[in-house]
């Protein structure tokens, strides 16, 4: 459990900590809901009218262009779902209430991306053999506006803290539609200078394999959280042979570390000091180390004395172990003073 009636060894939980998506100071749950929802708005209205606009001018690559801007609107509307159901208080049996909300949205939007980016693939294929007549002006008019409203969109969304992967998969929505309206855009004024139809469908198919790598990178980061990983750019044996270097910590072991959702990294470890030490003294300055050096500010760290049996004959020195089990050299010249 968390929060101020929360025993001390007995919390769990903690700050952000880098998925590269690290974009600038938090921003509060209610700024990030009305940043999607104007997103939101922006979107619906335009694609509306991309639908009638692509069906007219016979564009594989405008139609493509509002199925993805579809998508960003469930991308959106999914995100916004799941805030607030990761905003609820634990309850019940969920004693981290349910941040994985999150997780779930962002790993379905991945999917999604997936999905109509294989399609995208096979239409794409198709009209390069057998390529239609396309409109070139109203496809590059068309996309024009396009950019502009996904700018506007992606600025929106970009205000957002982004370190949530649940933000993340719908700005990678957006980000991909602007590189979609771009490259239609180009293939529209391709098709109308000097009359290459197939552009239409290379522009389908560059912006699918955007699609296919998003939606890639959103699920390989979504299941590292789903698999209980370590954070990324945490290196949990470097962290485990930090704690075993304490001068009064004899041995450290059962250390895991995971995120509880995106942002939210947790921590525990059972810590044995040598005979003498201040197993108090000892959880706060680990603590204090989690806090500075990774971020991590809420652990769970069972610290206990060492038994006789664990003793270390070595004359060089008690022998440290680390969250891998192999054993480190303890420096003389460091001391139990507490």
């Amino acid at each position: 459990m968390t929060g101020p009636d929360a025993h001390p060894e007995e919390r769990l939980g903690g700050h952000a900590y880098g998925h590269g998506h690290g974009h600038g100071q938090p921003v509060s749950p209610g700024a990030d809901r009305r940043y999607l929802a104007a997103a939101l708005a922006l979107i619906l209205a335009y694609m509306a009218g991309e639908v009638v606009i692509g069906l007219m001018a016979r564009s594989l690559a405008l139609i493509t262009d509002a199925a993805h801007m579809m998508t960003d609107a469930f991308a959106i509307t999914l995100a916004l779902i799941a805030m607030r159901i990761a905003a609820r208080p634990p309850r019940a049996g969920y004693t981290f209430g349910l941040r994985r909300a999150e997780i779930l949205s962002a790993q379905l939007n991945g999917l999604t991306l997936i999905l109509l980016a294989l399609f995208f693939v096979y239409e794409g294929v198709e009209r390069l053999l057998h390529p239609p007549d396309v409109a070139g002006p109203l496809v590059f008019w068309t996309s024009l506006a396009g950019i502009v409203v996904n700018v506007a969109a992606t600025l929106l969304i970009g205000r957002a803290d982004r370190r949530s992967l649940n933000i993340e998969g719908a700005f990678q929505h957006i980000l991909n539609d602007l590189y979609a309206f771009i490259s239609t855009a180009i293939a529209g004024l391709v098709i109308w200078t000097i009359g290459f139809t197939r552009a239409d469908a290379i522009a389908s198919l560059l912006v699918a394999a955007l699609m296919l790598k998003a939606g890639y990178e959103l699920l390989r980061d979504a299941g590292r959280v789903l698999m209980e990983a370590a954070p990324a750019g945490l290196d949990p044996r470097e962290l485990g042979d930090r704690l075993a270097r304490h001068p009064c910590v004899e041995e450290v072991h059962d250390l895991h570390v995971w995120e509880v959702s995106s942002g939210y990294p947790a921590l525990s470890a059972h810590v044995l000091v040598e005979p003498k030490g201040d197993c108090h003294t000892v959880r706060r300055d680990l603590q204090r180390l989690l806090r500075s050096s990774y971020g991590i500010t809420h652990t769970t760290l069972e610290v206990d004395h060492i038994d006789d049996e664990f003793h270390c004959e070595d004359p060089h020195g008690p022998r440290h172990v680390s969250a891998q089990g192999e054993p480190h050299d303890h420096n003389g010249d460091d001391r139990c003073d507490h």
